[in-house]
């Protein structure tokens, strides 16, 4: 049973191959041939280099393709073309097929001529040169089509062809293609190099000042007339700005007057993928109506400047023409070398520092050091970062970091911004009077950049003139910034500002068990209790603080037997004794961490001192408040009392 199926189902495959070879194939081959045969045009239309379109009351049209495989008008005037106007007419050439076609021999037969068909001065001539056509500038190598009358009927259209042996009855789109207004054909911008594939943006003013921005990888920089980071938004907006300029009108040259490349204001110059698009910007003519965009208000401040219209030509173009650029954008234009540089004076990560360094006058060198990559905090180093210190011929001391404040300190280095480029080219008179003969700041960060580290250094001067402004120069740059000085507040070189606040985190097992506060003046026990359970919250927030004992600011490196009260040196006003409880694998062990207290200076400072610690600090507010509820409960007024109020007295009801 099994082999007669199979048997059944060969047959019908040699039967149905049979059928597509024989039939099906001859069907198609047919279908092929009938294509072939309706087509007007053959093989020559597979690649057209030029087109010409003219004819009676029409303006001729010429149109090349350029090296760049780019099509340009030629004539009425020399301007980039509009790639889906040409395109259309390509392809209405390449797919054009007739409806019906007879030989022109034929028309004699009938009494009919070329001229029953409109053909005999056609209203218009189509011709195309193709890569197959020789170069040898003989226009009769050319390809014509000639355009005839429309059919009576049916949307045709008469086309003789180009041997003027055959009319072709086709389709009306033809000429509708071939009759686009000039406006239409030429394209309606000026340049045409996308900000993702510009390569570089060059500008020349009439000074010969030339300024030449290239891309960076990601990043834009000026090569010209020097060398600095550009700022990527801003060079970008200018290249969509300029990629948005449209023409105003166009123009004829009757004099030298207005060429622009006898009176230049500025050569724009566009580099793409091995292209460049150049405008070469003459007189301005005058300011336009300002726009609608133009007078609309950012930040409350109206924005009233108009556009300017300028004088222009493309390079390589004899085409004069006007157009509009935005006040901002030709402003940015002439003046490149400030309003497209970088204002952030440097580029880095803050997650990629690993090492920072601050030197100030009279001052040793303060490095801040990140441990490795993969390190934790844990109650043993809760920290990521370092102090490193050298003290005269002693190796270097570590302590322990403060991980906000260091990365505090990177942040704002990493946003740290110029608000104005004092000089490019400094005099050592210059640098002297901005204070580089002694900064205020020098200041290195390592950056791991992968397989490598890379330092960026900075120095910060300050003017002969103290003001709120400072000076700074990246490297070996002598260009030179202006910044806010408030950057040498934020980036002190004392080991005091970065050191780790958390002095002390009790594990969950260790219990405190006693407090006592003593009053150093006269011995005496000012406050006393042992902490259980029930005690009040007041007690509960001391408790909590002192578990994790924390230092709002640290006042000094080392512990001393007197604090600085007043301006006057003072001993300590108190001690603060707590008993800790530490358990261990064979017994508890019992310790007393004192800790030393000054009266308050103000409603949120407080020092204290811990020979501990070995420091002497400011405390957190929560530990101040618990404090002054404790040594100062009895001085304490509390709350002033309610005010007695007056009893209603009723009165007769108004008539």
């Amino acid at each position: 049973m099994r082999t007669k199926v199979t048997l059944i189902l060969l047959f019908l495959n040699v039967a149905l191959f049979f059928f597509i070879f024989k039939f099906e194939r001859g069907w198609r081959t047919e279908e092929a041939s009938m294509e072939a045969r309706s087509r007007v045009l053959g093989a020559e239309t597979a690649d057209i280099r030029s087109l010409r379109i003219s004819g009676f009351g029409f303006t001729t049209v010429n149109l090349d393709r350029q090296k760049d495989e780019k099509w340009a008008l030629t004539e009425p005037i020399e301007w980039p073309a509009n790639p889906h106007a040409v395109n259309r007419i390509i392809n209405e050439l390449q797919f054009l097929k007739h409806e019906t076609s007879f030989s022109v021999a034929d028309l004699q037969k009938n009494d009919q001529s070329l001229a029953d068909y409109g053909l005999d001065n056609p209203r218009l001539t189509v011709s195309f040169t193709s890569s197959s056509t020789p170069e040898d500038g003989d226009n009769d190598a050319a390809i014509s089509l000639f355009i005839g009358d429309e059919t009576k009927v049916g949307n045709r259209l008469y086309v003789l062809s180009s041997d003027r042996s055959r009319v072709h009855v086709v389709n009306l789109s033809l000429a509708h293609s071939l009759t686009i207004p000039v406006e239409d054909l030429r394209a309606d911008t000026v340049f045409s190099v996308p900000v993702f594939e510009a390569r570089s943006l060059n500008l020349q003013n009439a000074a010969n000042l030339r300024v030449r921005v290239r891309r960076d990888g990601n990043q834009w920089a000026f090569e010209a007339p020097i060398i600095a980071r550009a700022s990527k938004p801003n060079v970008e907006l200018s290249i969509n700005a300029l990629n948005a300029l449209r023409v105003r009108n166009f123009a004829s040259i009757d004099t030298t007057e207005h060429n622009p490349r006898n009176n230049t204001t500025l050569r724009i110059t566009l580099e793409g993928n091995n292209r460049r698009e150049t405008l070469i910007l003459g007189e301005a003519i005058g300011a336009t109506a300002i726009t609608e965009a133009a007078t609309e208000t950012n930040n409350n401040n109206p924005r009233t400047a108009p556009d300017i219209e300028y004088y222009a030509m493309l390079e390589g173009k004899t085409t004069l023409f006007t157009l509009s650029l935005p006040a901002v954008l030709i402003d940015s234009l002439l003046n490149a070398q400030v309003a497209l540089r970088e204002t952030r004076i440097l580029d880095f990560s803050p997650d990629a520092v690993t090492q920072l360094t601050l030197n100030a006058p009279n001052q040793p060198v303060l490095t801040l050091q990140r441990l490795e990559a993969n390190a934790q905090p844990d109650a043993l180093n809760p920290s990521l970062w370092q102090i490193v210190r050298r003290e005269g011929n002693q190796g270097p001391q570590t302590q322990s970091a403060d991980d906000q404040n260091v990365r505090r300190v990177i942040e704002k280095l990493s946003l740290l911004s110029a608000q104005k480029f004092a000089s490019d080219a400094p005099s050592d008179a210059d640098l002297e009077a901005w204070g580089f003969n002694r900064p205020e700041r020098e200041i290195n960060i390592t950056i791991d950049s992968g397989n490598s580290a890379k330092t960026l250094s900075l120095q910060i001067g300050v003017g002969v003139q103290p003001d709120n402004y400072a000076y700074v120069r990246v490297g070996n740059a002598r260009y030179i910034y202006l910044i806010d000085s408030e950057i040498l507040h934020e980036t002190p070189a004392s080991p005091l500002n970065y050191r780790q606040r958390l002095l002390r985190e009790l594990p969950e097992a260790a219990k405190i068990e006693q407090l006592t506060i003593i009053d150093l003046e006269d011995n005496r026990i000012v406050f006393e209790t042992t902490v259980s359970e029930n005690i009040d919250e007041n007690i509960k927030a001391l408790v909590a603080q002192l578990r994790s004992l924390r230092a709002k600011r640290f006042v000094s490196s080392s512990f001393t037997d007197k604090v600085e009260v007043t301006a006057e040196l003072q001993p300590w006003r108190y001690r603060l004794d707590t008993t800790i409880s530490l358990p261990s694998s064979t017994s508890e062990q019992t310790e007393i961490s004192s800790l030393y207290l000054s009266p308050r200076l103000g409603g949120a400072t407080q020092l204290a001192g811990s020979a501990e610690f070995d420091t002497v600090f400011e405390v957190m507010q929560p530990l101040l408040d618990s404090l002054w509820t404790l040594i100062y409960a009895e001085t304490d007024p509390g709350p002033p009392p309610a005010k007695e109020t007056a009893p209603a007295t009723e009165t007769d009801p108004q008539p």
